[in-house]
């Protein structure tokens, strides 16, 4: 059995960037990096810690795409390196597909602010400004209505999120906006504001 990795950001930064290379899937691990840890703050969580499982939640995506692959591979990547049961399955259960139910808060947070994470992101970068910081909750609301635009996210995903969490959509959209603000020079979600 390895030896338990000591949960550093620098080590778990790292990973990512080992297995990832597209610029898109870095920026979204720091985004929904951002929601987590905004929501660990809100319920009084391990900020630290549930920021490094958000981190890493799609390390392995880029080199394994597949439903077969993803988060699998990953996942035994991380426990051979002496993760955490805790980290693995958190990692797991953000895929439907896993067969691993979301029980825990940190499990529940990270499906909610996956999709969201990302769907956010493509509703910044479609604004005039093309940032996070001018970016309000009906807007997002308003694009969730528009089948054509990010076509690939799945709507009921983003509502099963708030709906995990035990909040209203609009509140939930708004406290990932919130927190991915704080983040928006790394997001690169600035714009021109």
């Amino acid at each position: 059995m390895p030896k338990p990795v000591a949960l550093t950001r620098e080590h778990a930064w790292a990973l990512l960037n080992e297995y990832t290379k597209g610029d898109s899937l870095l920026k979204h691990a720091l985004a929904v990096e951002a929601a987590v840890r905004g929501y660990a703050r809100t319920f009084g969580e391990n900020e630290h810690d549930w920021g490094i499982v958000a981190l890493l939640h799609d390390f392995d995506y880029e080199r394994w795409p597949s439903r077969e692959d993803h988060p699998f591979k990953g996942v035994a990547i991380l426990a051979a390196l002496g993760y955490p049961e805790w980290v693995t399955r958190a990692i797991l259960s953000h895929a439907d597909y896993s067969g691993v139910p979301r029980e825990s808060l940190l499990e529940k947070t990270l499906y909610a602010c996956d999709e969201m994470a990302g769907f956010v992101t493509a509703a910044s970068l479609v604004r005039p400004s093309r940032s996070v910081l001018d970016l309000e909750a009906s807007s997002v609301i308003k694009r969730m209505k528009d089948k054509a635009f990010a076509r690939a996210v799945s709507r009921d995903d983003l509502r099963a999120g708030a709906d995990l969490l035990g909040l209203p959509l609009d509140q939930h959209i708004a406290n990932v906006i919130a927190f991915m603000r704080e983040q928006a020079d790394a997001l690169g979600l600035r714009g021109n504001l």
